[in-house]
């Protein structure tokens, strides 16, 4: 990357002896200010020799008929680098048109005709050097890119690390089953998930939704995920959790950005959850004969938008094979061709019709189910679900 900073050289090549010094005095004044650099060869090999030399050469004035290797010749070698940047303009008679032409078929940009004209000469050096300018331009572009997408994929890997993925995450535990997903729209999303043993009898766990979109919102789901995580396990309760992380989100916050959450905590002993909803999509939960409740909104605004706001909390009891359903909007507000949204009453059927099913059936079936739903449009928001199911 470092030579297509550099100024462009040009290379001529001719067997003319005398043809070095009337281009030098020709044109001294652009050499001298810099705006031409002018290197010479007598044939193809030497050419060749002083690209190793000088990959800064951008522009080659090759003559056609030359000892050793010809201007035809070249080009065929030169092909072989699959450089676009570098630019070939054939010089040869003017009643030489075969050879022009086949010149031109070999990769050749432009040509000129001899006896040159300097006028003409110039003109086409600065033609072909704003051609090789933009072709550098695009390539720089291209590499620019292509960091970012690796930086991009190397943050999607680690924010998939982040997030639990071993399941059953306590396979030693009895008493309850958990599983969650995210598919991200892009190759970094804003949905997080997690859970943790607070202690042996309570887990904690959470659903979010930062605001945004691309790396921003990752770098803040990644910081918002993490210090519910870590308030959470010192053992408070959920409200004071919520309100902990809330100040810390609301300080360190400095794109405006806000993140919605449901946190609660299982108290594994009774099935009884108390839980806060920070401006989230209310969990559905599944009893175990199949009926649906919404779960009531604690009234708790977004997390990261005011400081020293006190979040109310809330508790509702699960009986044996109860389950509780947690998305974040991309499930709701995924969208088909026909620009209709999935909705929550086609999310509580699927729910209806699999609630028997293993927690990872039944968000296998949901992913699916809003996959087939949007056909061919594209995923408009990260799909993330947690479920959790009660025992005993």
């Amino acid at each position: 990357m470092e030579h297509l900073k550099k100024n462009i050289k040009i290379l001529v090549v001719d067997d003319e002896v005398d043809l070095e010094p009337l281009v030098k005095q020709r044109f001294r004044r652009q050499i001298r200010d810099g705006v031409y650099e002018f290197l010479f060869a007598h044939n193809g090999l030497e050419a060749l020799a002083k690209l190793i030399e000088h990959p800064e050469i951008g522009i080659i004035l090759s003559d056609i008929n030359m000892p050793e290797m010809d201007g035809l010749t070249l080009l065929l070698k030169l092909k072989e680098l699959k450089n676009p940047s570098l630019k070939t303009v054939i010089v040869s008679a003017y009643g030489d048109m075969e050879n022009i032409r086949t010149a031109m078929n070999r990769g050749a940009f432009d040509f000129l005709t001899k006896p040159i004209n300097f006028e003409d000469l110039e003109i086409t050096i600065n033609k072909t050097l704003d051609e090789i300018r933009l072709v550098r331009k695009s390539q720089e572009e291209h590499y620019q890119l292509l960091y970012i997408q690796h930086d991009l994929e190397t943050a999607r890997e680690i924010q998939q690390a982040i997030l639990p993925a071993t399941f059953p995450p306590f396979p030693h535990r009895k008493d309850f089953d958990i599983f969650a997903t995210m598919q991200a729209a892009r190759e970094v999303g804003g949905d997080f998930y997690d859970f943790f043993m607070i202690d042996n009898d309570r887990i904690g766990f959470v659903i979010g939704d930062v605001s945004g979109k691309g790396v921003p919102a990752a770098i803040f789901m990644a910081v918002s995920r993490t210090l519910i995580r870590a308030t959470g396990l010192k053992g408070i309760s959920a409200a004071e959790c919520i309100d902990y992380a809330n100040h810390l989100l609301c300080n360190e916050s400095t794109s405006c950005m806000f993140v919605t959450v449901f946190y609660g905590i299982l108290d594994t002993r009774t099935g009884e959850i108390s839980y806060v909803n920070g401006g989230h999509n209310p969990p559905l939960l599944i009893r175990a004969d199949g009926t649906l409740e919404v779960i009531p909104l604690t009234g708790g605004p977004i997390l990261g938008f005011l400081d020293d706001e006190k979040f109310d909390s809330a508790r509702i009891q699960l009986h044996p094979n109860d389950t509780l359903f947690l998305y974040t909007d991309g499930i709701t507000e995924a969208f088909n061709e026909q620009d209709e949204a999935f909705g929550e009453t086609r999310l509580e059927e699927l729910l209806k019709e699999n609630y028997q099913k293993p927690l990872k059936e039944i968000a296998r079936e949901t992913v699916v189910k809003i996959q087939d739903f949007c056909g061919e449009a594209p995923q408009s928001d990260d799909i993330t679900l947690l479920a959790i199911r009660y025992f005993s």
